[in-house]
């Protein structure tokens, strides 16, 4: 559980005071992602449908929502991922949050953030020149 002053004083630290008071009154859980973050639906927003909101397990990423759960929480879709019986295709790769800024970006060969050397330039590139 966060502490007092983490959950007083910063907001990218899983909830706010206000959120966790906005979820005891009027949240309803509806489901658990494979990351461990808790979606929740209660209330009416300003457009007239029920609000939806996640509480993230750790840093507040929106990456880190699957893509299910995105559908459900942009309102794209009715259902959420723990009521259907969706089984991912072989092709599909599992959801992977944005790396970047991380260890585990992607850092091409030649990028300043890697030993590797930059592959060597075959000659088959013509630049363009104005005129031309």
């Amino acid at each position: 559980m966060k502490t007092f002053f983490t959950q007083f004083f910063t907001w990218w630290n899983g909830q706010t005071l206000n959120t966790r008071f906005h979820t005891w009154r009027k949240g309803n859980e509806v489901g658990r992602d494979e990351v461990g973050n808790i979606y929740y639906e209660g209330g009416i927003d300003s457009d007239g449908q029920r609000r939806r909101w996640v509480i993230y397990s750790g840093a507040s990423e929106a990456s880190q929502i699957p893509p299910g759960w995105h559908g459900w929480m942009h309102h794209r879709t009715d259902t959420p991922p723990t009521s259907e019986s969706y089984t991912p295709r072989e092709w599909q790769k599992p959801h992977q949050p944005n790396l970047t800024g991380s260890p585990g970006a992607y850092r091409p060969k030649g990028s300043v953030l890697t030993h590797e050397k930059r592959p060597r330039v075959t000659g088959d590139y013509d630049a363009w020149t104005p005129g031309s």
